[in-house]
């Protein structure tokens, strides 16, 4: 079977997790695969040759494919690259599946994003796929996913429609920061504040980023992720040569699961503030500080979604 529905996969310079995100996105068979790669940065012995391997592994296709490839041949960086690549993903396509190289999904990942974005296509409220789900087993209804505040971006999907209201820079953060609206969409007051740090950090430049932007794109505009209630992404790349991901965590290498089809849909669209309280009180919070994570790293999470 064929996935009717673009894939877009941001490489850098791991060709070990690349080709194994690669093999699963071999298995669903996409139409299109568009590749974004970002260049080697200067004075990393071996990074050429580590960004070229990379690269190398999408020569295995072996099905009909149209492939689009935009690599620079200079280092970006996370904000400059992800953000431009993403960018372009969505000139070139109405919507896409996203994956990073170190995001490995179970087959029904695909499915699920396929069968998502077409049912929301046109639904303005919802903004984001998601193929994550950090709650560990805990559900409250037998349905096959839920509305989220929060998203995840470790393998997601989105539309063309949510990805013009992206806004790299965050030009309108002054004004969401002075006005405190920044509270009205905070769980906690230590959520609060730490979106005002971090946010200022962003539109200062001094952090290197692009998804922080995204989390605030899509609160300013209350829109909402669909959460799917197993999880169907692990994320393979908590190691020292990752970007972020470079420590411990306890969201790392969670297992990815099949889900079951048909699916069954919420009978209704509405913000699931249980969920997500249960979320942000027991698996960020708890679980965070019992693995003797600060404060401020739990919110720092927490705001990327």
């Amino acid at each position: 079977m064929k996935l009717a529905t673009p894939v877009a996969l941001m490489i850098f310079n791991r060709p070990d997790t690349t080709e194994r995100v690669f093999a699963e996105i071999a298995k669903a068979r996409p139409g299109v695969l568009l590749v974004v790669a970002d260049g080697p940065r200067a004075g990393r012995p071996g990074e050429v040759e580590r960004c070229e391997q990379a690269r190398d592994v999408i020569k295995k296709i072996d099905w009909d494919c149209k492939v689009i490839t935009n690599f620079s041949e200079v280092n970006l960086g996370c904000r400059k690259r992800m953000s431009s690549g993403l960018d372009w993903v969505f000139d070139n396509v109405e919507e896409a599946i996203v994956l990073e190289d170190d995001c490995l999904p179970s087959q029904s990942f695909f499915r699920f994003c396929h069968e998502m974005l077409e049912r929301y296509r046109d639904d303005d409220r919802v903004m984001q796929i998601c193929g994550s789900n950090f709650m560990r087993g805990w559900r409250r209804n037998e349905n096959s996913y839920y509305f989220s505040k929060y998203g995840p971006i470790w393998g997601w999907a989105s539309w063309k429609r949510a990805w013009k209201l992206y806004d790299v820079n965050m030009s309108l953060w002054p004004e969401v920061r002075d006005g405190k609206y920044y509270e009205d969409f905070c769980s906690t007051l230590e959520e609060a504040e730490y979106r005002r740090t971090i946010y200022e950090k962003v539109c200062s430049g001094e952090i290197d980023t692009w998804d922080y932007q995204w989390g605030f794109a899509k609160l300013i505009n209350s829109g909402l992720s669909v959460i799917p209630n197993v999880n169907l992404v692990s994320n393979i790349g908590f190691r020292a040569d990752a970007t972020h991901t470079t420590g411990s965590d306890v969201f790392a290498d969670i297992k990815s699961e099949e889900l079951v089809f048909p699916l069954k849909h919420p009978d209704f669209i509405c913000h699931d503030k249980v969920a997500d309280r249960k979320f942000v009180e027991e698996f960020m919070f708890k679980r965070h500080l019992s693995k003797k994570f600060s404060l401020t790293e739990v919110c720092k999470k927490l705001c990327r979604l």
